[in-house]
């Protein structure tokens, strides 16, 4: 697979997961609501530094895995494809809802330190990253630190992209995502069954390398 074909299936499976509606999106939504629009925007700049953080450390993480302990690199790659498609199945046999958000504060400053820090003492977006990035980092595409700063740029761009459109449109997509349980259970099932083919390729690759 060339780089470029990496870094887009990278970029389908990271926007069908930040596209189901989860605890980050109603944490915008319900700031965006009651704080107006700069407390959504900073709730979701909180939310992409959590994310760059998040990005950092699987960077980092696998970088240094490949480079001490190169042997446990494949298991982890294995591993983490059995992982991510336990998590892809588990999305499509979930009903996903979203409910009516808790009034939350005005303040932007707030919106921003909460943003952070509840993506940030998330453990399942570590286990996540750890997950994830075997499959997209690879030494092959050169180092790994430049692949972490593209696919980091590329977590916090479609967080960007998906929550301040969110933050800035908040009243239509409230009333979007609560008054559609069906929508929201379906693009669920989309982004699990991405996770589940994405996973599904990286065993089948680990397979013909062996």
């Amino acid at each position: 697979m060339a780089y470029s074909e990496n870094l887009w299936l990278y970029f389908i499976l990271l926007f069908g997961i930040i596209i189901v509606p989860g605890m980050d999106m109603l944490f915008v939504l319900a700031n965006a609501l009651t704080g107006g629009r700069s407390a959504g925007l900073a709730a979701t700049a909180g939310i992409m530094l959590g994310g760059a953080v998040h990005a950092f450390n699987g960077a980092l993480g696998i970088g240094l895995l490949s480079r001490f302990l190169p042997f446990l690199f494949n298991p982890l790659l294995i591993v983490g494809a059995l992982y991510m498609g336990w998590i892809g199945l588990t999305l499509m046999r979930s009903s996903i809802t979203v409910r009516d958000p808790l009034a939350g504060s005005h303040s932007s400053w707030r919106a921003f330190r909460q943003g952070a820090v509840t993506c940030l003492i998330n453990p399942k977006a570590y286990l996540f990253m750890l997950a994830v990035y075997p499959q997209f980092l690879k030494p092959v595409y050169g180092p790994i630190w430049v692949q972490g700063v593209i696919m980091g740029l590329m977590t916090v761009g479609v967080q960007l992209g998906v929550y301040g459109t969110l933050a800035v449109t908040a009243g239509r997509s409230r009333d979007l995502l609560v008054s559609n349980p069906g929508a929201t259970a379906f693009a669920g099932r989309i982004a699990g069954a991405v996770l589940v083919i994405v996973a599904a390729l990286g065993l089948w690759h680990e397979w013909r390398a062996s």
